[in-house]
């Protein structure tokens, strides 16, 4: 069982157009309306796989009680932990060529009694050995190093962590030793404060967070691919994604596929091969780019075929490649 918390969880419209244009009423080709929030996204992913994962979502208000109705509508296995104020709600304008602009709000914030209470209920969830995973952003108001305690009370309850947020809390998250941290090239420059240039500048950045505490670091680079940095080297990989849809939620699939690798390998009584997670990742996250809204891929959507992953000796000429189109 994978346990996956999002404190800022949400409702997601995506709306798809032909071409998005300042100041002008454009029609839509069509609309979807998913659950949505990082952590939910990923639960989302591993069931539509057959990976048993259930999601800690704190919802709120009117919105909050349609994001239930959505989960459920979906089978999702959901602890549902009721706060104040308003769940969000977030909105997602998806161009034909691929391009995707989001608009997102800010969240409910959460009281100092309804953050104990998640990590309550997550504790009492989560089985022994098995992957917690901290998702999103964190609440208005929350302390930026609450993913920090987080991670630290469940590692001492004998869990494996996985964040995957950004900014100060993502910053304050590795110094407490995370099994593994998923960021974005974006928010990996934003963490070493500078930017990233090459696949060689990405892998020199991994290793700074390894340095600080994290185990191992998986970093999504869109079109250019995902780098892992672990203790068995540098794996650098590329998926090939024919017809591009919606980027809405394909980071989440993409870590998703990756500890759906782990947990089949640890059920087998195999080691895990990071390698191999890399690869299932890979195929996961280019599904999902190629489905509507924030929808998350199953079997029949994913192509282990579309994935390459480069020779460990050759990897020198390829590192050196400036990134294009990460994210």
């Amino acid at each position: 069982m994978i346990v996956t918390i999002t404190l800022n969880p949400s409702l997601d419209r995506t709306v798809e157009v032909d071409r998005l244009v300042r100041g002008q009423v454009i029609r839509a080709r069509r609309t979807h309306l998913d659950p949505g929030g990082k952590g939910v996204n990923v639960t989302r992913a591993l069931l539509a796989n057959g990976v048993p994962s259930r999601a800690v979502v704190p919802v709120a208000g009117v919105e909050g009680q349609q994001l239930v109705e959505l989960l459920a509508a979906e089978h999702v296995d959901a602890v549902i932990v009721p706060v104040s104020g308003r769940t969000r709600s977030n909105i997602t304008v998806a161009e034909h060529d691929g391009a995707v602009t989001k608009l997102n709000e800010p969240g409910a914030a959460l009281t100092p009694a309804e953050l104990e209470l998640v990590v309550v209920r997550a504790l009492a969830e989560a089985p022994r050995g098995g992957w917690v995973v901290l998702c999103g952003s964190l609440p208005p108001g929350a302390p930026t190093d609450h993913y920090a305690r987080m991670a630290t009370r469940f590692a001492q309850a004998g869990h494996r962590v996985a964040v995957d947020t950004s900014g100060p809390g993502l910053r304050a998250a590795v110094g407490a030793g995370p099994d593994l941290v998923k960021p974005n090239a974006e928010e990996l420059a934003e963490v070493v404060g500078r930017p990233l240039r090459s696949r060689a500048e990405v892998v020199e950045a991994a290793h700074e967070l390894r340095g600080q505490g994290a185990r191992r670091v998986l970093v999504s680079l869109g079109a250019a691919g995902a780098v892992l940095v672990d203790d068995e080297g540098v794996t650098v990989g590329a998926s090939y994604a024919p017809e591009p849809r919606s980027s809405v939620g394909a980071g989440d699939a993409f870590l998703a596929g990756f500890l759906a690798a782990e947990h089949t390998a640890r059920g087998r009584g195999e080691a895990s091969s990071g390698r191999a997670a890399l690869a299932q990742a890979l195929a996961w996250g280019a599904a999902a780019v190629q489905l509507p809204g924030s929808r998350m891929p199953c079997p029949a959507d994913i192509d282990p075929g579309a994935v390459r992953l480069l020779p460990a000796d050759h990897l020198a000429a390829h590192l050196a490649e400036p990134l294009v189109g990460t994210g």
